[in-house]
């Protein structure tokens, strides 16, 4: 018999990506708890089984318990996967802050950099819930493709090799591959600083651009990644990974990419603010350009792409004009690092 069976599995975090887990948790049978911060929608969810803002027609199992208690939650639950946007993980860990998680072990799918502490989600989980044990989950992973079964491949990186193993064996199914990775530093970094290619190959598109221009962005994207994240510590071979290129692909590439579809809007006119403002989910890339920005400046590391973002994003720049300069920049070697 699997014990792990036996084990109670909590979700922060009720958005597509958390409740895709919830599902694909309770499908292996374990017993799933789904909290999100706000309690009209959790009923909603409760009462049709469905999340209808954030994984429409994909249908809830009877098995996960969706609850409206922070302390049912933590107290229920051996295990903890936080699934909060970055641009909120803060502000809501502080409801739990007060809670004892000690002896609980804690996985963190959140994608971002905090944008005034330059902090890693998983940093922002340490400082405000104390010393835990904690993992990292990253890598190309549509919410609706994995609910709906289709062939994934992620990776859980950690310091400590027994959590990584552990969690690899529950979350892994025939359709949902899980590797383990020691390097969290570059996972959680790859896992972010894809979104801000994606949102320069979302403006190729709009600007009416082809595959030719977005592969351009894409591969010099990933050394500007590559770059920063060795500055920071992390190692270069992470980022060929399935949280570097692997991640990188799918959100350059896929219609269901918010941070691309972002970019898409704005190559074809639209002004951030009014597209944020439509948006029902959240497009990290925005926040995480801005971090990312000042962390280059910082750190002297050679970053056009990002700087071009950063430019359009919060300098209001021509999207065009910011693609012509990519181009029209000194000719030199090319590098991969």
């Amino acid at each position: 018999m699997n014990t792990d069976r036996k084990i109670e599995i909590g979700i922060l975090g009720d958005g597509g990506w958390g409740t895709t887990l919830a599902i694909h948790l309770a499908k292996k049978g374990y017993l799933v708890n789904l909290w999100g911060p706000f309690s009209d929608y959790l009923e909603i969810m409760d009462k049709k089984r469905e999340n209808i803002k954030f994984l429409p027609g994909i249908k809830i199992p009877s098995s996960v318990k969706i609850v409206k208690e922070e302390e049912f939650l933590v107290k229920g639950s051996s295990i903890i996967v936080i699934a909060i946007p970055s641009k909120y993980l803060r502000s809501v860990l502080k409801k739990f802050s007060h809670f004892d998680f000690h002896n609980r072990q804690i996985l963190s799918v959140v994608k971002g950099i905090e944008y005034d502490t330059y902090l890693r989600p998983s940093q922002i989980i340490e400082e405000i819930l104390g010393k835990i044990e904690i993992a990292v989950l990253s890598g190309p992973s549509i919410a609706q493709e994995v609910a709906r079964g289709n062939p994934t491949a992620v990776v859980i990186a950690s310091s400590d090799l027994s959590l990584a193993k552990k969690l690899q064996r529950i979350f892994s199914t025939s359709s949902f591959r899980v590797y383990i990775h020691s390097d969290v530093l570059g996972v959680e970094l790859g896992g972010a600083l894809k979104n801000i290619i994606a949102i320069a190959c979302g403006i190729s598109d709009g600007l009416g651009f082809g595959t030719n221009t977005k592969s351009a962005l894409l591969t010099r994207g990933l050394v500007e990644i590559i770059r920063l994240g060795v500055k920071l510590g992390a190692r270069p071979e992470t980022f060929l990974g399935l949280s570097g290129m692997g991640d990188l692909v799918t959100t350059c590439f896929s219609p269901h990419s918010r941070n691309r579809g972002v970019g898409e809007k704005i190559g074809k006119g639209g002004k951030i603010k009014d597209i944020l403002e439509k948006m029902e989910m959240v497009a990290e890339g925005v926040l995480t350009t801005k971090a990312v920005y000042e962390l280059s400046k910082k750190y002297k590391v050679e970053m056009p792409i990002t700087e071009q973002v950063y430019k359009v994003l919060y300098e209001n720049k021509s999207p065009f004009k910011a693609m012509e300069e990519l181009m029209t920049r000194r000719l030199k070697e090319e590098s991969t690092i």
